[in-house]
């Protein structure tokens, strides 16, 4: 099922994206192209502030022209450890930082044009720190009960797809 590279050309080279065209040969001989972004991956984090309390964002996002609730996230900077970036992002968005830092999954974000991966945690036994937003980021702190993610996830309260698989898996895991 693998296709064949035959040629692959960068279009845009910017700060947190690359954008390439490949040209490929599908196992049938047919010859199409693919657009692909390119992306160094990023981490998001579910942050309980308590066994009944899970942290969220709200945060403004130009891409879809909304507030949205959303976990801590952020991308890795070059050679950095995704541990590393989740303690570090967890830091700067929510001003906590994490006692244990727990890897719940890695997931391909939209494999169909990009090769980005995700890699969520769960942060516990939080302790307050110093928060240091990005100068182009806005961020509000919104402590919020777990028995209210998965009705706000229904009525579309909460609608970044990251943010839902992190907290139903949280949810599943305290749940055990």
């Amino acid at each position: 099922m693998q296709e064949e590279l035959i040629e692959s050309q960068t279009l845009y080279r910017g700060r947190v994206v690359t954008l390439r065209i490949d040209t490929v040969r599908l196992p049938n001989g047919h010859i199409t192209q693919r657009e692909i972004v390119e992306h160094r991956g990023a981490v998001a984090i579910v942050p309980l502030l308590d066994e009944n309390t899970v942290l969220l964002i709200r945060q403004y996002r130009q891409a879809v022209g909304e507030t949205l609730l959303e976990i801590p996230a952020g991308t890795l900077e070059p050679g950095e450890l995704p541990d590393q970036c989740a303690q570090r992002e967890l830091q700067e968005e929510t001003g906590y930082r994490a006692g244990t830092m727990r890897h719940l999954f890695s997931q391909y974000l939209a494999p169909g044009y990009s090769q980005e991966v995700l890699h969520v945690y769960l942060a516990e036994q939080l302790t307050p720190a110093r928060q240091q937003t990005d100068e182009d980021e806005t961020v509000e702190i919104v402590p919020t009960p777990l028995q209210q993610i998965e009705p706000m996830i229904l009525t579309g309260q909460i609608k970044d797809a990251k943010t839902i698989a992190g907290l139903l898996m949280t949810l599943r895991l305290l749940q055990r």
